[in-house]
């Protein structure tokens, strides 16, 4: 066997050597490679207004800034008693200020449409809040009445309210992590992998939705819904869990 031959063999000898070992560690790294899992969490329970919102406004107009101001302070005091007729006291309403403002209409002069002032109008708004529902709801259906015999206001639906948000999400963000645990454990079922340890959680969307939610809730910020008494919380997690 010549010189050339024996030098050759013993290269690639080594070569095979060098080669093993840089595929074991490649494998090796590759394997020691993170692997997780990541699933969203969903917990929701019903929930029920305790607090109620109304705002009512009396509108007056008249001719001049003094007449309109009489005239609101009329409307004023007759909305102050419509509000006690239906059962609130006092300390139940809030108050703004007196608002006058001239009013303007469009009106056409030739081929052009402008706007043109006509007298004043004003403006007084009282807010109802209160943990009586019922009269709440009452007085709302009370104010088409009131409208009809005579006085101007403007007002829009209640919005009722839930004390405690705070104490609520925290109820359900368990309850949603336990949904997130299961979904993975459901996810690795059937495969070689066992679900390992959480990795990292967050907080997604909060939402009070109303009972049947029609509503996007897409928005990461959530949705609060203040138009119906009886309302459905849910709490969205985002949870990462390794995997063995």
């Amino acid at each position: 066997m010549s010189r050339s031959v024996v030098v050759f063999g013993a290269l690639v000898a080594l070569g095979l050597v060098l080669g093993a070992y840089v595929l074991g560690y490649q494998t090796k790294h590759i394997g020691s490679g993170r692997s997780s899992i990541t699933v969203k969490g969903l917990a929701e329970k019903p929930v029920r207004a305790d607090m109620a919102e109304w705002q009512v406004t009396a509108v007056a107009y008249g001719p001049t800034f003094a007449e309109t101001v009489a005239n609101l302070r009329n409307e004023k005091s007759a909305l102050e008693s419509f509000v006690a007729s239906q059962g609130f006291d006092k300390a139940s309403v809030r108050e703004t200020g007196e608002t006058v403002e001239p009013r303007y209409e469009d009106q056409v002069v030739g081929e052009q449409v402008r706007q043109v002032q006509n007298g004043f109008v004003g403006r007084h708004t009282q807010i109802v809040s209160s943990r009586a529902l019922d009269k709440i709801v009452a007085a709302h259906r009370s104010a088409l009445d009131y409208k009809a015999s005579g006085h101007n206001i403007e007002y829009a639906n209640p919005s009722y309210l839930v004390s405690g948000l705070e104490e609520i999400k925290m109820s359900l963000i368990g309850a949603a992590t336990d949904n997130a645990k299961k979904r993975a454990q459901e996810f690795v079922k059937h495969s070689d992998a066992k679900l390992g340890a959480m990795r990292s959680a967050s907080q997604g969307a909060f939402y009070i939705l109303p009972p049947v939610a029609n509503a996007s809730t897409e928005d990461y910020g959530g949705t609060y819904d203040k138009t119906t008494i009886d309302k459905i919380a849910r709490v969205v997690v985002t949870i990462e869990f390794s995997l063995q």
